[in-house]
């Protein structure tokens, strides 16, 4: 049954094969059509030149205004290296309980850390990211199970130790707030 429609938005050049792979688990995870609409932004605008990152909050609220709608969830897909005043950076950021997210897969592959490139640990990550945001617009919080997707990441290590699905507590959740 399709409950929600999600909308994934990348800004920036993506494999169409890396984005299909996105948007299959995304359409596991909520039981929901997925579509991919290109996006443009002139990222300049985002840019902090004294952090040289880009403004995840004010990126988030961009992608609300402009490419979001009451009939969909909608996850902004970028490949630069995202902050927030609070934190050194983040991996993405979504609204709780609205209908916008945004994900970064900059600092999720393994060029990044001096490991050889892997293609699928990218595409897992990304899954991964993507789900965890999308949760959040949904409603979910943080979880304390160690393998949920849920669970918030402070580095790339603990991606890799959760599963790309929700835990069955924060399924449960999930199945009561989409009743």
């Amino acid at each position: 049954m399709d409950l929600q429609n999600i909308t994934l938005v990348p800004f920036g050049y993506f494999d169409e094969n890396f984005l299909k792979n996105i948007a299959e688990a995304a359409e596991h995870e909520f039981c929901s059509s997925v579509i991919i609409k290109e996006g443009h932004l002139d990222l300049s605008e985002f840019y902090d030149p004294t952090r040289r990152q880009y403004n995840g909050t004010r990126l988030l609220n961009e992608v609300d205004s402009a490419f979001s709608s009451d009939f969909s969830k909608t996850i902004g897909l970028f490949n630069v290296d995202l902050f927030i005043p609070i934190l050194t950076f983040i991996f993405g950021q979504a609204f709780l309980k609205g209908r916008t997210g945004i994900a970064s897969q900059y600092r999720l592959s393994n060029e990044r850390y001096g490991l050889a490139a892997d293609n699928d640990f990218l595409v897992e990550r990304f899954k991964k990211e993507v789900i965890h945001e999308l949760g959040h617009t949904f409603g979910l919080v943080h979880c304390h199970t160690p393998i949920c997707v849920m669970r918030s990441s402070t580095y790339v290590e603990d991606i890799d130790q959760k599963n790309v699905n929700l835990c069955p507590d924060c399924r449960n959740e999930m199945n009561s707030i989409l009743v």
